[in-house]
């Protein structure tokens, strides 16, 4: 690793967005994705949550301090893309799909990757949303170790069932 590399072990932390409605927000993050309300600093005065998977601190921070009633970014401005939220298998992805979809929200579409299978979602507020899993490293490379990149559409049908993708 070269001297003015970053370390390989770091990872995001987290991601921290505005918002236009701080309990939509929240219906959507909370009630359809199942992340869990770490911190509410609107006990504190302040339009801000924090919510998680697992024990973390946060993985995602909500807040419509400068934002609330503020309308979605303009097709074709800079910003961000999309929050991508890695599953730790195909089932798991499957059941966050089904979560998704059970709690009234429409995905998008769905792509294989080669390397991921992903549903594609926005939030409420219009920010893009990837749901994924990956595949098994062997899968992540060509036979001369290039990355797979690729971008074919499959049915968000054949994510609820994991035995409908290809290894």
């Amino acid at each position: 690793m070269p001297d003015d590399a970053i370390h390989p072990a770091v990872r995001v932390g987290h991601v921290h967005l505005r918002v236009a409605d701080l309990d939509r927000s929240l219906a959507f993050y909370a009630g359809a994705l199942g992340l869990r309300i770490t911190a509410d600093a609107r006990e504190a005065g302040l339009a801000m949550v924090f919510l998680a998977a697992g024990d973390y601190h946060h993985h995602i921070a909500l807040n419509a301090m400068e934002s609330a009633g503020g309308p979605p970014p303009a097709p074709g401005s800079t910003g961000l893309y999309h929050v991508a939220f890695l599953f730790p298998d195909r089932v798991q992805l499957a059941r966050a799909v089904r979560r998704v979809l059970d709690h009234g929200y429409a995905v998008d579409h769905a792509t294989d990757h080669g390397g991921t299978v992903s549903a594609y979602l926005e939030d409420p507020d219009g920010i893009g949303v990837e749901l994924y899993a990956d595949r098994p490293r062997c899968h992540w490379t060509d036979a001369d170790g290039r990355p797979v990149i690729r971008a074919d559409r499959i049915p968000v049908s054949a994510l609820l069932d994991p035995e409908q993708l290809p290894a």
